[in-house]
């Protein structure tokens, strides 16, 4: 049995009806050659002799009384691979936006808390005999980090790899009693009065720091709840709506190379020219920029391999008001720094030091309270994350990993999630909406390679590549 975080446990007590806390990948492969083919009994087979390296997959959520501390894990009793494990099919033509189609159904569904909280779906039917895995796990169990670690265990390096060790029987949990989850909970609790007084010095001496950062003028950064209203704003559904586009990361590290910034200016640039793309589009382009959500890693080499959540949050602008891309790329950069700067002054473990101190229900009732006031205020526009892939081919169950395509969750009144992932040669790009506040998601997709278009075009004429 394990204790939950209180980052892990705030994930769990967000979640609504509508706001759904679970994050998604969906990977397309190429079956050619699979002896027997990719099947949704080779993946269940594969799952089920690697649990060993998927230590979250085993593990169901078990509430403390009362909500009193922040919940258990324990080894499912009950575990059923098939439940988790299931077959879908798409429909003809089998292209991006029927595979689209059918995450964003998927999506739309909160994962049973009374099982561990991971679905893989073994999708068939798609065009030029590809297969895709739809996977979806409750952000309480990982980050985007150890996203990539657990997809380590399910993946390989070459199509047929060398048999594994016969693995040690894992062995399931008694759940414990109600008195026994209040009895553990005394220590936790008890140490509460001593996390706060620690969480307190710590905030106040870093808003010192930051403030005065902000008077001087040192920085510029993104500020929470200073977003502008647009279409991307609103209430959400439980409904959600995917897209889905890739651009060339050897493109991409070409516009970095020219213009030295960084992959994630880059990638930041593109949604910041797509997203102004579709807002005049609609002819609702903000004079101010839009403010960006950006989850960042603090996880240290110490927490490596170790599941969960090590994140902080970031705010940054996309200054969509301005016209040159490559003055946009510049502004991002700059602004971009200056959020670096006041997160690592506030610290990373700032969210993880209240999270440590408020019991579940503080997040629970925090959100209903939130729901309301940000219909007025949303704290930001759309969430972005880009998270490292590997720069090697992969394989699951002997099949080539074409694509890679993660999904974050939305939150409410900020309708948009933004998640990046590279994979080989690709910068593959995951859309996720509600689907009545944002139903041309796809819209955006399709602008991120115009938006990026003009950025390559800008790095060649300026370092006078041949025909440019």
């Amino acid at each position: 049995m394990l204790r939950l975080s209180g980052v892990d446990a705030a994930f769990l007590a967000l979640e609504t009806p509508e706001n759904h806390m679970h994050v998604l990948a969906t990977c397309v492969f190429d079956p050619t050659g699979v002896d027997g083919g990719f099947t949704v009994e080779r993946v269940r087979a594969l799952v089920a002799g690697r649990l060993d390296l998927l230590p979250p997959f085993r593990r169901r959520i078990v509430n403390v009384p009362f909500q009193l501390d922040h919940p258990i894990w324990v080894e499912d009793p009950d575990f059923d691979v098939e439940h988790h494990v299931r077959r879908a099919t798409v429909p003809s033509p089998g292209g991006r936006a029927e595979l689209a189609d059918l995450t964003a159904e998927i999506a739309g569904r909160q994962l049973d808390r009374t099982r561990p909280l991971w679905e893989i779906w073994v999708v068939d039917g798609l065009e030029h005999g590809h297969v895709a895995l739809i996977a979806k796990v409750h952000h309480a169990c990982i980050d985007g980090v150890s996203g990539v670690e657990l997809m380590a265990g399910l993946f390989d390096l070459e199509p047929d790899p060398a048999p594994r060790d016969e693995p040690d029987d894992w062995e399931p949990d008694r759940v414990p009693t109600e008195v026994e989850l209040l009895l553990g909970s005394i220590p936790s609790i008890a140490n509460r009065p001593a996390l706060a007084a620690r969480a307190v010095g710590n905030m106040a001496k870093s808003a010192l720091r930051v403030g005065q950062k902000l008077r001087d003028g040192e920085v510029s950064s993104g500020v929470p709840f200073a977003a502008p209203r647009t279409s991307l704003n609103g209430p959400i559904t439980p409904h959600r709506k995917v897209a889905f586009v890739s651009i060339p990361l050897d493109d991409v590290k070409r516009v970095k190379n020219a213009f030295g910034v960084t992959v994630n200016d880059v990638i930041l640039a593109v949604c910041t020219g797509a997203l102004r793309r579709f807002l005049e589009r609609g002819d609702e382009l903000p004079e101010r920029p839009l403010v960006a959500a950006i989850p960042t890693s603090v996880r240290s080499e110490d927490h490596r391999g170790l599941m969960g959540n090590q994140l902080s949050a970031m705010f940054t602008e996309l200054p969509t008001q301005i016209v040159d891309p490559v003055e946009r790329l510049r502004a991002v950069r700059s602004v971009t720094n200056g959020a670096k700067q006041i997160h690592d002054e506030i610290g990373g473990r700032t969210i993880h030091d209240w999270a440590e101190i408020a019991a579940p229900q503080v997040f629970s009732q925090g959100i209903r309270f939130y729901k309301q006031f940000s219909a007025q205020f949303p704290m930001h526009n759309v969430m972005v994350s880009n998270v490292p892939g590997p720069a090697f081919a992969v394989y699951c169950a002997g099949a080539r990993a074409v694509s890679l395509h993660p999904m974050g969750p939305i939150f409410h009144s900020a309708a948009l999630n933004i998640t990046v992932m590279s994979y080989l040669g690709s910068v593959d790009f995951g859309f996720l909406a509600c689907r009545e506040t944002v139903p041309e998601v796809d819209v955006i997709a399709d602008f991120v390679p115009e938006a990026f278009a003009e950025l390559l075009k800008a790095a060649d004429e300026l370092v006078g590549e041949p025909g440019s």
